[in-house]
């Protein structure tokens, strides 16, 4: 017999080494990347931004294959919420976000698109596989222009900032092989304790699988990118913080939920529709904004427009609560 306990140890322990395999395995990819002579910048944009969802994709992955939709797509479109209210939000009350990368202010507007186009997927309620090959085919584009950008855009501030970032964690590419293999394993063992602790305390206590992938799961995978935007704007790297969310937000919307979808089809919760994605396409919204900068100044997030990203995520989080509980 299972007690009430273990499920919350899992979640605990999931997330601790879900976080901590997640940040060596991006660390470990992008040595690995230096070491062939990868672009500076397409290593901030593509490995480092779309690394750190590493968590929400091997979540996402194994709920779709335990038949937890709820968990899978909560997990993906809960982070994103989370991404630009919570840990942007974080990030800038620290340290105001000035927007200097004209890759980053081509990608703000390619990100609104992309919640456009996961809002009209799900308008029906369910996402195919043909559907979720179709995410696929448009993150493969994106990675293909991401490479170009990275190739053609040599000297952006994202590149300098990910310049000073790979030289101060550099690894010997033999250990950089060896930790990659270490977090892959330690992240698809964690993720499957973590799914196992959330669907197990969403059964014992009566809540959707979708809200607890929205919260739990999806704050708890967000972790690397709160980190990694933190430290970044701590050091004055203001570009690399915004690229760790708008390369995950890119990740999480088209990979993670394509891949999900491309393995088991599946059925969303009427809320998705009415209340979750609305609130991300919201946000995203929101963020292209800030970040884009008109009349010619470049994009900035203060600390009281912070403020109001996180005020945001905190009215979001009470209306999922205020629904649960009318529910119950």
């Amino acid at each position: 017999m299972i007690t009430p306990l273990l499920p919350l140890v899992a979640i605990v322990l999931g997330l601790a080494v879900l976080v901590w395999s997640a940040d060596r395995f991006v660390a470990a990819a992008a040595a690995i990347a230096r070491h062939f002579g990868l672009p500076p910048l397409l290593i901030g944009a593509v490995i480092i931004g779309f690394g750190t969802s590493a968590p929400e994709l091997a979540v996402s992955v194994l709920s779709a294959l335990e038949g937890n939709p709820g968990i899978a797509l909560g997990n993906a479109y809960g982070s994103n919420i989370a991404n630009i209210g919570l840990i942007l939000g974080l990030t800038a009350l620290i340290s105001p976000i000035a927007v200097q990368s004209q890759v980053l202010r081509q990608e703000l507007p390619i990100l609104t698109a992309v919640t456009a186009l996961a809002l009209l997927l799900a308008w029906d309620l369910a996402i195919t596989r043909a559907e979720a090959g179709a995410m696929l085919a448009v993150f493969a584009a994106l990675m293909a222009w991401s490479i170009w950008q990275g190739v053609r855009h040599g000297a952006d501030t994202l590149a300098a900032e990910t310049e000073v970032e790979l030289q101060a964690t550099t690894l010997p590419v033999g250990r950089a092989w060896a930790e990659l293999a270490l977090g892959l394993v330690l992240l698809v063992a964690s993720s499957r304790a973590l799914v196992w602790g959330a669907v197990s305390v969403a059964q014992a206590l009566g809540v959707s699988d979708l809200v607890i992938g929205l919260t739990i799961v999806a704050v708890g995978t967000s972790l690397p990118e709160l980190a990694s935007s933190i430290a970044a704007a701590r050091k004055g790297e203001h570009d690399l913080a915004l690229g760790n969310v708008i390369g995950s937000n890119l990740f999480n919307t088209l990979a993670v939920a394509g891949l999900a979808g491309a393995i088991a089809p599946m059925q969303a919760e009427a809320a998705l529709l009415s209340r979750d994605l609305p609130v991300m396409a919201a946000f995203t919204l929101a963020l292209f904004v800030l970040g884009w900068g008109w009349r010619g100044r470049p994009g900035r997030i203060n600390r009281a427009e912070g403020a109001l990203l996180i005020a945001g995520y905190v009215g979001y989080s009470l209306w999922l609560v205020r629904d649960q509980l009318a529910a119950a």
